[in-house]
């Protein structure tokens, strides 16, 4: 049975195709397609959902954390620690405000920033903190906050990465609801994907939101009157329709998720896997954008699924503090110990909605028999 490893059709069946052409058929007759009040419904729904009290859209998700970072005060020459198991963008956003990237280590079973690696990065340069809840795993942000503020001897501002943690909850709080601002990605492989590029950021501060709404118009609240240099980082109309229809699904989407999650489990027990490859935890507030398994002779692996039709995915080969952009920073193979093993061994596999209980079955099956070839099938 072929298996990909993300269907982007995945939520659009008729119902959804035709409510969503209803939605941009409207756009089409009122005109505005760019911050239209679609884009203002969706905002005060993300309010509603998130348990904040401020979200605004904005263009995607990298230029969310361009606009919480700048919102927040961060400058060049500011250092901003951030975990170098991430996705580009969360220290691409800091470099492209002139600041600095101090690459931390992570927690070898969240993949998240790991509290102790955080503090022993921090000084008197130190401005925030970029918790990233990878894989819509939430961050230990409180801990992380003590640990920096202690180590460094000021307050340090807390920017979450939620580009993948849309819904997750963590015992501290909504995830987007625990540090100043954070900032979301609604990339169409997202739990909350849009039909092109589209983000937003959330923060329960008035005077941080009203910031970053003027930052996102080109720096000003009045048309042609500009407070200060900022951006274009407005969200399409068409976008925000597209959004506001998913969003009524999401709660059920991330709970297909972490039922699929839980079946996963089970099957690599029952294949008795346990002892071949390392699966994440499932918690109530993980809402799973990515399944992702530490496994040996990884690239094998990838070749035998890809030969049985199955699709996965690395997520990260490279972690940041080893990429050639950052190089002039000064990092060694081995700085980072948990983020290097990490990139050698994580693989995620197919965990979307659209991935039914069967083709999970045949996705296990598949690794079962390319590390135990001879051993009979047990399948659940």
């Amino acid at each position: 049975m072929g298996v990909p490893f993300f269907d982007i059709r995945y939520n659009l069946g008729p119902g959804e195709r035709e409510a969503l052409l209803r939605r941009w058929a409207a756009i089409l007759d009122h005109g505005r397609f760019i911050n239209g009040p679609e884009v203002a419904e969706l905002e005060d729904h993300l309010c509603r959902f998130l348990g904040v009290e401020h979200a605004l859209a904005c263009s995607n998700g990298s230029d969310a954390l361009v606009l919480a970072l700048k919102a927040v005060g961060v400058e060049a020459g500011d250092e901003v620690i951030v975990p170098s198991f991430t996705f580009f963008a969360t220290a691409g956003a800091v470099a492209r405000l002139g600041a600095v990237p101090v690459f931390a280590d992570i927690d070898p079973v969240s993949y998240c920033l790991d509290p102790e690696s955080a503090a022993a990065k921090a000084g008197r340069r130190t401005k925030a903190v970029i918790p990233v809840h990878l894989y819509g795993q939430p961050a230990e942000v409180g801990a992380i906050r003590r640990a920096v503020e202690q180590a460094a001897g000021h307050e340090v501002v807390i920017v979450e990465d939620a580009a993948q943690a849309v819904g997750a909850v963590s015992p501290e709080g909504p995830c987007g609801g625990l540090g100043a601002v954070a900032g979301f990605s609604c990339f169409p492989t997202k739990n909350l994907g849009a039909c092109g590029d589209a983000g937003f950021v959330t923060t329960r501060d008035p005077a941080l939101a009203e910031r970053m709404r003027r930052l996102r118009e080109h720096g000003g609240g009045t048309q042609y009157h500009h407070d200060e240099v900022g951006f274009n980082f407005r969200q399409d109309s068409l976008q925000a329709a597209a959004l506001l229809e998913r969003l009524d699904h999401l709660l059920e989407y991330n709970a297909a998720r972490r039922e699929a999650a839980e079946h996963y489990g089970r099957l690599l027990s029952d294949h008795g896997l346990d002892d071949r490859v390392t699966a994440p935890t499932v918690t109530p507030g993980h809402v799973f954008h990515q399944y992702v398994l530490r496994v040996p002779r990884r690239e094998e692996l990838r070749a035998a699924l890809q030969e049985a039709g199955i699709g996965s995915a690395i997520y990260y080969p490279v972690p940041l503090h080893r990429q050639p952009c950052f190089a002039a920073l000064g990092y060694a193979e081995g700085d980072l110990a948990e983020s290097e093993r990490a990139a050698r061994e994580v693989l995620a596999l197919p965990i979307h909605p659209g991935v039914d209980a069967e083709m999970r079955v045949a996705v296990v099956g598949a690794m079962a028999s390319f590390y135990s070839p001879s051993r009979p099938s047990c399948l659940r």
